[in-house]
């Protein structure tokens, strides 16, 4: 059985193809959303993934993860408690979850999955999502685009005539751009681009340094940077942008050591903090375009994904970018794992999708540092030189040809890098070949680089010397991935962290909820609060599953009182 994953930034999900459509997998609350959140006990030592983690966020900073997705592949540590996880651990965490709830819904075994990414993920947070696919037990048949998985959603594989259009998809946080065109039943991807630090996370700090602005005089010194308050404003902020999405004005408010704090915000004020944020939107918009050598008006429609594109000032941004306003076809929300489940359908050979063809780029240069010289020979140093552009059709093979830079040369260095900038410094190096050469004079020696790159994101170096034959390949690994027996041994010891059990979700959910009103509420409100966990406390102690769930439900409409419904 393969499934489609969407592992997002804030909300992940998780979709079958069946009975010839995408169906998205609800979990154990009956969402299909689940919080990108981890969270432990450290009296039971139980780890909870999804809502009842973020519930703890405001709660329990240090026991609680979110947005890690931001930092895979990279060698960040995140500590819970006394535990250390990377952002791929934290996040097989969640793939976990997700693979749990589809074997429950399903009533079998789930082995295969189709991942999305960031199209501008580069190739060492690709080969992180995967690492995170297979910790949580599973083969990654595929690492799907997202912005290609939201066409998908879209239907644009359903179409006949010819038809281009720019998917735009501004999630939790990260950007992507991409232009798609349809004909004779091929999809293809023509250009794509992004910023992968760019998301609702940032529109959130805007809120979060003016709240602290505002209110900054009734703060004790000392505890300005306390982890528990920056969690509340956070929580604060993301509750007011929310709000400022159906109403003109709202209220950030945060209870601190007793003393309430509070600081209005229009979404006018909004707009204009959020300018430098907004301005940066342009940017990839424009550089796709050009890539695909299209302007605005050569596109069918815009289609918007992620749920930050819901801010009324990212689609009036939009509006004015393109002059017409976007399509509203797909759930901005749930396109991406839509289309995945779709390409999970494709990956399973399902007869309703076999017409169906798809072509991707590749969304980074990639290349090798190469000396340069004046015309008079004269070396001014080394630069980055493509080999494969930016938005080439993949798979892809391309050749280029350099020659030995200094004289009775015996061994010629070849690092491979990822970016666009002429300045090394300024790209990714992916890794490095070192290649035996015949000496003679500068320039004598032949050297053919060979780059050859799938639809999976891996790269193959192949080089080449025809003057003895000899021959060096290089499959680019990440140089922070673990070793087999390491990989193994980390595998095993996350499936053995304590997961409370599923059926508990619910009940595990309102109570951190409940908990976190409590500490956000004062005098009458929190008083109440207090009888009311009480009271379901001590229905869970009788165990009686009927009495449990009217007591939950109870509970809940208490809380949807004070702070209304729960967001995902």
């Amino acid at each position: 059985m393969i499934i489609g994953i969407d592992l997002g930034t804030t909300n992940s999900a998780v979709g079958i193809w069946r009975d010839g459509k995408a169906e998205l997998i609800p979990n154990s609350l009956g969402h299909v959303l689940t919080p990108s959140a981890v969270s432990f006990e450290e009296k039971t030592g139980e780890l909870m993934v999804g809502l009842a983690a973020r519930e703890r966020q405001s709660t329990h900073p240090d026991l609680t993860a979110t947005a890690f997705k931001r930092y895979m592949g990279s060698s960040r540590v995140t500590k819970l408690g006394k535990k250390s996880f990377r952002a791929e651990e934290l996040s097989a965490l969640v793939i976990a979850r997700l693979k749990a709830d589809a074997e429950a819904y399903l009533g079998e075994p789930v082995t295969e999955a189709v991942i999305t990414v960031p199209a501008y993920f580069n190739d060492k947070q690709r080969k992180a999502t995967r690492k995170a696919g297979e910790l949580a037990g599973l083969k990654v048949e595929r690492l799907l685009n997202e912005p290609t998985a939201a066409a998908l959603a879209y239907g644009i594989h359903e179409l006949g005539a010819e038809s281009r259009f720019l998917v735009f998809d501004l999630g939790g946080g990260t950007f992507d751009v991409s232009v798609l065109e349809i004909f004779e039943g091929i999809i293809e991807v023509r250009a794509s681009t992004g910023d992968n630090r760019l998301g609702g996370e940032d529109f959130n700090d805007v809120l979060i340094e003016e709240f602290k602005r505002a209110t900054g005089d009734q703060v004790e010194g000392k505890d300005r940077g306390d982890p528990l308050l920056r969690e509340r404003i956070r929580a604060a902020a993301e509750r007011a942008r929310r709000a400022l999405t159906d109403h003109p004005s709202t209220t950030m408010s945060v209870v601190w050591k007793d003393k309430p704090l509070e600081h209005p915000v229009t979404a006018e004020d909004f707009e204009a903090l959020c300018q430098t944020l907004l301005n940066r939107l342009r940017d990839p918009v424009l550089r796709s375009l050009r890539d695909a050598n299209l302007r605005a008006e050569d596109l069918s429609e815009i289609i918007l994904v992620g749920g930050s594109t819901r801010m009324p000032i990212v689609r009036r941004t939009i509006t004015r970018m393109f002059g017409r306003f976007p399509a509203n076809a797909v759930n901005p929300d749930e396109a991406v794992a839509v289309g995945a489940a779709v390409q999970a359908g494709l990956k399973s050979r399902d007869g309703a999708l076999k017409e169906v063809v798809m072509t991707d780029v590749c969304p980074y240069s990639l290349g090798v540092a190469a000396s340069d010289h004046d015309a008079s020979g004269r070396h001014l140093g080394v630069s980055f030189s493509p080999i494969i552009e930016r938005n080439t059709v993949i798979p892809a093979s391309r050749v280029q040809y350099y020659s030995n830079s200094a004289a009775n040369q015996r061994i010629v260095e070849i690092p491979v890098y990822q970016g666009e900038s002429r300045n090394l410094a300024d790209n990714i190096l992916l890794g490095r070949l070192d290649v035996p050469i015949p000496a003679g004079p500068t320039g004598s020696v032949q050297i053919e680089i060979r780059f050859t790159y799938d639809i999976n994101g891996l790269l193959e170096v192949d080089v080449h010397i025809p003057k003895t034959g000899e021959k060096r390949e290089l499959v680019i690994a990440d140089e922070t991935v673990m070793a087999d027996a390491d990989f193994e041994q980390r595998r095993l010891a996350l499936a053995a962290l304590k997961q409370h059990p599923r059926d508990t979700d619910a009940n595990k959910t309102v109570l951190a909820r409940a908990n976190r009103c409590f500490e956000e509420s004062l005098g009458e409100q929190r008083a109440y609060i207090a009888d009311q966990i009480r009271a379901f406390e001590g229905v869970l102690e009788r165990q009686d599953p009927r009495e449990i769930e009217h007591g939950r439900t109870q509970l809940t409409q208490v809380l949807d009182r004070f702070e209304g419904e729960t967001w995902l």
